[in-house]
């Protein structure tokens, strides 16, 4: 069996890992370590942009009221204005490293998105992730002192108290599945990053690639760390729907360039969002997909329209080239018709609970981006600060990592495999899969209730036990991984929702509809501490 040895590992190639591991290059050995390849995952996948003031006309209060009210009271004051403070460094960085962001009159072209009182979102035309990732994907493979790990995957971490050693228990390295030799690597460092993103994937439609399976919150709350907020799930109002797409996203910003969403003609043809908040289509991505979970069922329609036709051509080419080009390979001509559109999950708000630094509970491991809980989105996270949250706890956790003496890593025993055998019926794991996100998507959606909850919990249980038998007795594929990463975020996620008793942000049951005082956070303990 191979092992390695490290000054950082970091999980995942995110913005969040691939920022970390340029920045802890010059000083640290370091591995990254991803399931897919460095371009894969969410951050890619962005188009809005990053939120920053860098207007005259914008303040970091105005941002930091933006954040707190899309946050439906449940932002943590400190974080928001900490990272609202640090953004316009954080844009700096990137354009020092090249990210070619869209320009207008000589300065960075800011756009507007649903729930900002201010154009303040710096983009790349509307696929800034893709030109942000590959900028820093391109650096990060020249740069000495970093060795990625491609179709790597998180098997667990490795603890102290897992190895039985005495002390406050820290986590020392980690076991992860090569599946180009199908074995088992250690890895050890005394410090690790998880940067594996969200959990999307754990609802049957989402915007998330295949690679948001939840891995570093499973793993993080196997080792003994809390975890907060799970109920939070974001639903993006606008997922493209199309038989034949899969997880194609039409951007906040289309909305935020005079974007109506308009009932099917079948239905009337006419605009709702004004009946349902006063901002209409600006109002925050929470208050527009309930509105659109509504109208779909008091209309019985799979879909709704999103309608920037009234733009000029010339303008949807220049702002929208990529949301255009791809509906125009489906048949849809967004300069003459409006684009179908649903409600889709797209982001986990809660996560593991980590410290401004990046830090868990855990001793040597940090967190940082979509599988941390920082306090920043609260019950509702405004769009483009995903992005910005990324790069400005990247930086943090760099900094605690560069000003602390490593503790030394006890030696590390290989993976023990010898008493497992091959999967007879792998046809379950797949199955299981299946009912895990069809449940999740009918039971725990865009709107709850305690019975809903009852039953996908009673579901959660019985998966997690055949689950593990399956993970005791046979040698681990990625897919099992992933499934066992999977239901167990599914538990946290209905544990957390069946502890909220009010409907505040992304979390609304018909049996609490109301918002409770005082507001506060959902926190998880696990079991092993």
């Amino acid at each position: 069996m191979a092992s390695h040895d490290f000054d950082v590992l970091i999980v995942g190639s995110g913005l969040a890992g691939l920022a970390a591991a340029l920045q802890l290059a010059p000083t640290h050995r370091v591995a990254v370590i991803t399931k897919r390849e460095l371009k894969d995952g969410s951050s890619s996948r962005a188009q809005g942009g990053i939120a920053a003031v860098l207007a005259d006309d914008d303040s970091f209060a105005a941002h930091i009221q933006d954040t707190l009210v899309a946050g439906a009271g449940l932002c943590d004051m400190a974080t928001t204005r900490f990272v609202v403070e640090n953004a316009p460094a954080a844009i700096g960085w990137l354009r020092e490293l090249g990210v070619p962001f869209s320009l207008e009159g000589g300065g960075l072209h800011l756009t507007r998105e649903g729930g900002h009182s201010a154009r303040r979102i710096v983009h790349a035309t509307d696929a800034t992730g893709a030109a942000v990732q590959k900028t820093l994907t391109e650096v990060v493979r020249a740069t000495p002192g970093i060795t990625v790990f491609e179709h790597h995957t998180l098997i667990d971490l490795i603890t102290t108290r897992k190895l039985g050693l005495a002390g406050q228990p820290r986590c020392v390295g980690l076991y992860a599945l090569d599946e180009a030799t199908d074995s088992v690597v250690t890895f050890r460092a005394p410090q690790t990053i998880l940067a594996t993103g969200g959990a999307g994937k754990v609802y049957l439609y989402t915007t998330n690639p295949d690679t948001a399976t939840g891995d570093g919150i499973a793993a993080a709350w196997r080792a003994g760390c809390r975890v907060g907020n799970m109920e939070f799930v974001q639903f993006h109002p606008t997922g493209l729907y199309h038989p034949h797409e899969k997880s194609f996203l039409i951007s906040e910003a289309v909305r935020g360039e005079g974007g109506r969403l308009l009932l099917p003609e079948s239905a009337g043809g006419t605009r709702f969002m004004p009946e349902h908040d006063a901002r209409a289509e600006l109002a925050p991505r929470d208050v527009v997909a309930r509105a659109i979970d509504y109208e779909m069922k008091k209309h019985g329609l799979d879909c709704v329209h999103l309608d920037i036709s009234h733009q000029s051509p010339e303008f949807l080419h220049e702002h929208f080239p990529n949301i255009l080009a791809h509906c125009a390979g489906l048949g849809i001509d967004i300069t003459r018709e409006p684009i179908p559109v649903v409600p889709t999950a797209h982001f986990t708000c809660g996560g593991v609970l980590t410290d401004l630094s990046g830090r868990t509970d855990l001793a040597g491991l940090l967190a940082v981006g979509e599988v941390a809980y920082t306090g920043l989105h609260g019950a509702n996270r405004l769009a483009s600060n995903s992005l910005l949250e990324c790069l400005v706890f990247a930086r943090a956790a760099c900094g605690y990592i560069t000003q602390t003496q490593a503790a030394k890593s006890p030696a590390l025993p290989t993976w023990d495999d010898s008493r497992v055998g091959d999967a007879d019926e792998s046809v379950v794991i797949s199955h299981n899969w299946d009912e895990l996100r069809r449940f999740m998507w009918d039971y725990v959606g865009i709107v709850r209730t305690n019975k809903r909850l009852e039953r996908a919990a009673h579901r959660i249980a019985l998966l997690k036990d055949e689950i593990q038998e399956f993970y005791a007795h046979f040698h681990v594929t990625r897919d099992l991984l992933e499934l066992r990463n999977l239901v167990q975020v599914a538990d946290l996620i209905v544990q957390s929702a069946q502890m909220r008793h009010e409907s505040r942000g992304l979390h609304y049951s018909r049996d609490w509809p109301e918002m409770a005082a005082p507001a506060a956070p959902t926190i998880l303990v696990p079991p092993l501490r």
